[in-house]
């Protein structure tokens, strides 16, 4: 019978490309990582690797086996994840983070009712982009995020949706493509983009760079303002903009292949490495409530 532990050796030497560098990277001794392998060749009855010139190349068979094995581990890593989470019952500390272009008074008037509730639990809210979230969440510095979703499986982590954001193309008033009728994409590429980025410079999926020109931010906040000033033009959520919509300093473009702007999904993901304790469960309650009453889908918050 295989073990999750050869399979961790098998995954290791695909992703390094050697049995040397495999013992290295979980610091064990390369006759072990060999051993371990032809332990796991024997349980299984098939051939993973072919061993020409001492380099491990996956065969067929190996290379069909390899996803299951990955699924595999990936679902033990979440069994003890839930373990771990099990034995622990009350979180003292909640941090919850929150795209910056979401942290307003109303979504924070849904989670203010946790203070008289949890009198003795800290509260911390972090402010960040997207992906600098993901990461959060994922490593276990936060419990909770509120995300803009790409709809792909997040890993280490669980997610629900909440509702929808509408994003919208804008420009200074005075920009050349405020004068446009209609804007096609070829007349965006011709100026200069205001892009979103991460602090590890990851943009969104659906607002990256299409410009050879560009200026960046890691808050949709600094966009607009890059736009006022004449910058360039932008991809922006629209609740970010009707201040300054209402008082002229931004329009919108009429992009031909966005009519009406940018649908994108609103999710929160959710820690496995940390206790889903009272705390946090009461936290996910009133967000899931608050979207469910207000119908989740178009966001106006």
């Amino acid at each position: 019978m295989y073990s999750f532990e050869q399979l961790k050796i098998f995954v290791t030497v695909v992703e390094t490309g050697s049995f040397s560098a495999t013992a290295r990277k979980l610091n064990r001794a390369q006759s072990g990582i060999s051993q371990a392998i032809s332990n796991l060749e024997i349980a299984i009855n098939q051939t993973l690797f072919t061993r020409n010139k001492n380099t491990p190349n996956l065969t067929s068979n190996g290379k069909a086996l390899l996803p299951i094995a990955y699924s595999i581990l990936h679902q033990q890593k979440y069994f003890d994840q839930k373990v771990d989470a099990l034995a622990q019952n009350y979180e003292h500390e909640v941090i919850i983070a929150i795209d910056e272009s979401l942290t307003n008074q109303d979504i924070l008037k849904v989670i203010t009712p946790l203070a008289d509730q949890f009198p003795v639990t800290n509260f911390e809210i972090i402010s960040a982009t997207t992906y600098d979230i993901e990461n959060l969440v994922k490593t276990g510095k936060a419990q909770l995020g509120i995300i803009y979703s790409d709809g792909e499986l997040k890993v280490d982590m669980d997610f629900f949706l909440l509702g929808q954001a509408r994003f919208l193309t804008i420009s200074s008033p005075v920009h050349p493509l405020a004068t446009l009728k209609s804007v096609t994409s070829s007349d965006l590429k011709a100026h200069r983009q205001c892009v979103h980025r991460s602090l590890n410079q990851k943009e969104l999926w659906f607002s990256y760079a299409i410009s050879s020109r560009v200026w960046y931010a890691n808050t949709h906040q600094t966009l607009v303002d890059l736009v006022t000033q004449g910058i360039g033009w932008a991809l922006v959520p629209e609740m970010a903009i009707q201040k300054h919509l209402n008082q002229s300093e931004v329009i919108t473009l009429p992009v031909t292949h966005e009519q009406g702007g940018w649908l994108t999904p609103v999710g929160c993901v959710v820690s496995r490495s940390q206790a889903s304790g009272p705390v946090l469960q009461s936290l996910i309650n009133l967000l899931q409530q608050y979207f469910l009453k207000n119908d989740g889908w178009e966001l106006k918050l």
